[in-house]
């Protein structure tokens, strides 16, 4: 068999045993792939409980549609992108409203410089990790989800309007604002 994407040997064997509906082989996928999965979950979810939840339901969708999974892409990207979906229609499903605003209005803000929104080394050494994860746990859906997708995922404003079916400028004035938003939060917690 042919490796694609980045998988070793070990994950293209799991994966095929899984499409098989091997229990062992699917457990071992799970037991590979759950931490970093509940992670991504937790900052779209921002509840423990409900990061839970998706986790569990990431994983049930993920074996129903394995046979929809084609290599061209790693596994754990496959994975991940089936996890943020699931957390991202539940959040629909609240009713999750972002704010639209025209692209004149987002180069107003985005060109706004007495807003500070980027930290500098002296702030960061005195905000914790912990500090940092209730900052975004906090925060309104909306501005939550983008925060994590662009900001510990690592996708780009086009890329989470298309997952969000959102304007790319909603995507940065959402992100915008989820910065001014954390900064605030993460001043209060400091105090």
């Amino acid at each position: 068999m042919v490796l694609q994407g980045t998988d070793t040997a070990e994950i293209v064997d799991l994966v095929e045993r899984s499409l098989a509906r091997e229990r062992q082989a699917q457990k071992q996928l799970y037991q590979r792939y759950s931490r970093s999965m509940f992670n991504v979950c937790l900052r779209l979810m921002g509840d423990h409980a409900e990061a839970e939840d998706m986790l569990q339901e990431a994983f049930v969708d993920a074996f129903q549609n394995l046979h929809r999974y084609h290599r061209e892409v790693a596994f754990g990207a496959w994975l991940k992108r089936l996890t943020i979906n699931r957390c991202l229609k539940t959040l629909e499903k609240r009713k999750l409203l972002t704010e639209s605003l025209d692209d004149y209005q987002t180069e107003q803000i985005a060109g706004s410089e007495h807003q500070k929104t980027s930290f500098d080394s002296e702030e960061e050494e005195r905000y914790s990790m912990e500090m940092i994860r209730k900052a975004i746990a906090a925060l309104p859906d909306g501005y939550r989800v983008v925060f994590s997708l662009y900001a510990v995922e690592g996708y780009d404003h086009e890329e989470i309007a298309q997952i969000m079916n959102i304007s790319e400028s909603t995507s940065k004035s959402q992100y915008h604002r989820a910065k001014i938003k954390v900064r605030s939060l993460l001043e209060a917690l400091a105090a």
